[in-house]
């Protein structure tokens, strides 16, 4: 997968991405916390998946509403993010991030 044309964050947004052959792809800040790949987040939705019931962790440190507090490059290949709910393990991979593109099949 390409590296995308162009990276634009929004920290009480979330993330905008410009990719090489003109998709633009966002991001809600929310949509990313809750697909990060992180295995913790992994686990967690495929739990959620056999039982609807799951009773959801809550944010460590939360005060106000979910915010990007620091994002990262990671070679030519990721973008690290942290939240302001105290989660920062996930690396989203550009391939990762065009297959979990909220706007439709990549």
């Amino acid at each position: 997968m390409d590296a995308p044309a162009a990276l634009d964050i929004k920290k009480e947004v979330g993330l905008t991405v410009t990719w090489g052959d003109g998709r633009v792809s966002h991001y809600p800040v929310a949509y990313l916390r809750r697909m990060s790949p992180s295995a913790d987040m992994k686990s967690l939705r495929d739990e959620m998946a056999k039982n609807p019931l799951t009773v959801l962790p809550g944010g460590v440190g939360a005060s106000g509403p979910l915010t990007i507090v620091e994002a990262q490059l990671r070679g030519n290949y990721a973008v690290w993010i942290s939240f302001s709910d105290g989660h920062s393990t996930g690396i989203y991979s550009w391939e990762y991030l065009r297959r979990i593109d909220p706007g439709g099949e990549a």
